[in-house]
């Protein structure tokens, strides 16, 4: 078997030289293509057959394959170099074409949503295959789609508004070195680097390095808080106020295809459960040996961990291979192609984006997936979670480009599946004294995964609701601090610098009310976990069937087809009832 080193991805499947005059082919085709489909705007009929309208969905396919693969060239290139001025024209460049593009195939989009009356409307869903859920959802969007101008002026002003207002929070904190003392030598490092810190066995480390990741933001709060100010100002006018969502997150809810009373059940039976890990937070500081964890202590290793063990690459890759194999051959292959094609970034550089991500361009390539790997455990564990992304993927790459992707709330699924896979077939292979440290970090990685980001998009509730009324930054840092306290009552000690923690969270920019998607992929996960605890083989047809469908169902009815009833609030208990076990094992093992 070939050893696995870290190493840079190879882009040039999807354009070979961004300066090349076979590039400029691409992007004339792709033009091409949409200019071809302009003419179809005079053609559209809500009595056309059904055929005729299959051969309008099958454009925007091939539209949608060509940008991608160019659009998605010049993000991976940017997140690969975010100081790169020419990855960043490009990115530009690009993100102003795929602004052209959808513009110019806009009108289908609206006449679908809002010119067909509904007795046509049904008989093309009925006839439409695997995109009948897409194009039900489209119609869902009707009452809040606006006319073609409209459309197109919001389009064009996102390039130069809330796009350039993310890509401006990345480039700042991106470029954010940070100072720290280690023994007798300061050393500079990136965000990525600095993190090992807060894991240290040393409490003067952890804090040392979360001061210092804190006091950056902190020192750019003025700076940082206006930009997300700006973008929930936007997200509230647009969504709101303009189009006549009946909340911020329900705006979310509607583009996940997931219903509001779904995501109430979720977060209000994660509220109700904070105990869970209050109580595990008050053994962790026994094991610990201290009186009670402070914030800067959450992800201290346990006592019983007198060195961090160190993954090599090579061995790391073959162990998730291995964790997927022993689950299912279908999916170890799956994970195997994104590493044979050369489509994984694993090394740390200075420019390179922070944490790690899986990309589906289209079907019919293959998954990028990206790492920042120094050998930790958690590198481990988040390999799995990112090649889980990319199994999910390829179990649905014969689904339409239209309908591959799964709902963001399914999008965790796989990947925290994978995870569960890894620390099964871990736990086999480790002593009673590891396995205590291992099941102690993985409770910590449950509350990261569920509780963390459950309290986080409680917080953004409360964040948009106060930049609707306006408000102040440092109002802003009080909310945040009492949703600390919240979720840890008295169980960890909470000092004022956290305040402005919540400027360091990507997500809050990126895209508004994503972090739910954890708690949701998590729990779920651990309900079908437990499944195939109980089933055996005999549960992986019915997993992968689940993967397989990608976006092609509503969450709610694929689900409930495999017995799970996700509005019920007893279903999201049943994966606290999970987590409760844990620490009751946790308890008897210390």
């Amino acid at each position: 078997m070939s050893e696995y080193k870290l190493d840079k991805w190879d882009l040039s499947e999807l354009v070979k030289d961004p300066k090349s005059s076979a590039f400029q082919k691409q992007i004339t085709e792709l033009e091409g293509l949409a200019k071809k489909f302009e003419k179809i705007k005079s053609k559209l009929n809500p009595k056309m057959s059904s055929k005729e309208f299959m051969n309008i969905l099958h454009q925007i396919e091939k539209i949608s394959e060509k940008m991608n693969q160019i659009g998605g060239y010049a993000s991976l290139e940017y997140s690969s170099n975010t100081q790169s001025d020419e990855a960043t024209s490009l990115m530009t460049r690009m993100s102003k074409l795929g602004s052209e593009i959808s513009n110019k195939i806009l009108f289908f989009d609206l006449w679908w949503k809002t010119k067909v009356d509904d007795s046509n409307a049904k008989r093309l869903i009925k006839e439409s295959g695997e995109l009948s859920e897409y194009l039900n959802h489209k119609r869902l969007f009707a009452k809040y789609a606006l006319s073609e101008p409209e459309e197109k002026i919001i389009n064009t002003l996102d390039v130069t508004g809330i796009s350039a207002l993310v890509k401006l929070y990345d480039k700042m904190t991106s470029a954010y070195q940070y100072k720290m003392k280690i023994g007798n030598k300061t050393k500079t490092m990136t965000r990525e680097e600095i993190t090992n810190f807060i894991r240290s066995t040393n409490p003067k480390t952890r804090e040392t390095a979360y001061k210092t990741i804190l006091t950056k933001y902190s020192e750019n709060k003025g700076v940082l808080g206006e930009i997300y100010q700006n973008i929930v100002l936007n997200w509230k006018d647009e969504g709101i106020e303009i189009r006549g969502y009946k909340s911020p997150i329900s705006m979310r809810n509607i583009g996940n295809d997931v219903d509001d009373k779904t995501i109430e059940s979720l977060l209000t039976v994660c509220r109700k459960n904070s105990p869970v890990f209050q109580k595990f937070f008050v053994q962790k500081a026994k094991i610990l040996k201290m009186k009670k964890l402070r914030r800067y202590d959450l992800y201290a290793p346990s006592a019983a961990k007198i060195k961090e063990k160190n993954y090599q690459y090579d061995k790391s890759v073959k162990l998730v291979f291995e964790s997927l194999g022993r689950f299912s051959p279908k999916l170890e292959e799956f994970a195997k192609k994104v590493f044979n094609e050369k489509h994984v970034d694993s090394s740390i550089r200075p420019g390179k984006r922070d944490g790690a991500f899986c990309s589906t361009l289209t079907p019919k390539i293959t998954p990028f997936v990206l790492l920042n790997f120094t050998g930790k455990t958690r590198d481990v564990f988040t390999l799995a979670h990112e090649l889980g992304h990319a199994v999910h993927s390829q179990a649905a790459q014969n689904r339409s480009i239209l309908v591959q992707e799964a709902p963001l709330p399914l999008a965790e699924t796989a990947s925290t599946f994978s995870e569960l896979l890894l620390y099964d077939n871990l736990s086999d292979k480790i002593t009673d004294n590891e396995k205590k440290t291992m099941l102690s970090e993985k409770i910590d990685d449950l509350y990261a995964t569920i509780m963390r980001q459950a309290y986080f998009t409680i917080f953004e509730v409360a964040a948009h609701e106060q930049i609707g009324k306006g408000t102040t930054v440092d109002e802003i840092s009080k909310t945040y601090i009492q949703n600390l306290k919240e979720q840890f009552g008295s169980s960890v000690a909470i000092s004022e610098d956290f305040a402005v923690e919540w400027s360091c969270i990507p997500h809050f920019y990126h895209t508004p009310f994503y972090c739910y998607a954890y708690s949701f992929g998590n729990l779920l996960a651990l309900s079908l976990f437990q499944r195939y605890k109980k089933e055996g083989s005999s549960f992986v047809p019915s997993y992968i069937e689940i993967l397989a469908a990608g976006g092609s169902e509503k969450p709610e009815k694929l689900l409930a087809r495999h017995g799970l009833d996700i509005t019920s609030q007893k279903f999201w208990q049943e994966g606290f009832d999970y987590v409760e076990n844990q620490v009751k094992t946790l308890s008897k093992l210390t």
